[in-house]
């Protein structure tokens, strides 16, 4: 699911409040068919997140930041390694595990922030403008990734780049000033390649 939207329209508002950082006024969010404000341990314990520019912790290296990480979301000694294994392979940071987080590049610490999200396996994963201020072989690499992470778990991220949504999504949201105005079926639609026509009419100033 993507969530469409100019700077401003209130994409990652939505994002804070599906991960239970900011509390909605109205309404209820369930993840997994847990309520995020009465139930928040459980529900959050079924999302991963990546806020846009994650804060990594610069003075540790990445198996450091990965092992705090697993510890932060419960999993046991014996679980952690498997974890650390497995992450470290999906995102290819073997080469670059026992490196301190402020020596790597943009693309590198992206990478080590979707791992920590995967590295309790939870089925929702949450990503804020992923490919924001990477470079164009980064983006197709990150595309690939999100396109197979969502085999296996439901990935929510958000967009201000229309064509970023369409290369992703199988539905897409689209936002404006805090207000949904559609959801599109972007896969098995033959409407589907009408998005960016459609976007600028809904989007269109008053």
């Amino acid at each position: 699911m993507g969530l469409l939207g100019p700077n401003g329209s209130g994409k990652s508002t939505i994002l804070r409040m599906l991960v239970g950082t900011l509390r909605a006024n109205a309404g209820e969010i369930s993840i997994a068919g847990h309520d995020i404000v009465r139930d928040a341990q459980t529900a959050r314990a079924h999302i991963g997140y990546v806020p846009e520019n994650a804060p990594l912790y610069d003075s540790m290296r990445v198996v450091e930041f990965l092992q705090f990480m697993a510890e932060l979301k419960g999993l046991r000694q014996r679980e952690t390694k498997d974890a650390l294994d497995r992450v470290c392979e999906q995102l290819a940071l073997n080469g670059v595990r026992r490196q301190l987080i402020w020596t790597l590049s943009h693309g590198f610490r992206q990478r080590v922030a979707i791992a920590q999200a995967l590295i309790s396996l939870p089925p929702v994963i949450v990503l804020d403008e992923p490919t924001n201020g990477l470079d164009p072989r980064q983006i197709i690499e990150c595309r690939q990734l999100i396109l197979s992470l969502a085999k296996d778990h439901t990935i929510v991220m958000t967009s201000h780049i229309l064509t970023e949504i369409e290369k992703v999504a199988d539905r897409t949201g689209i936002l404006l000033q805090g207000k949904l105005l559609a959801v599109e079926d972007l896969r098995g639609n033959p409407q589907a390649g009408d998005l960016e026509a459609r976007f600028l009419a809904l989007t269109a100033p008053q």
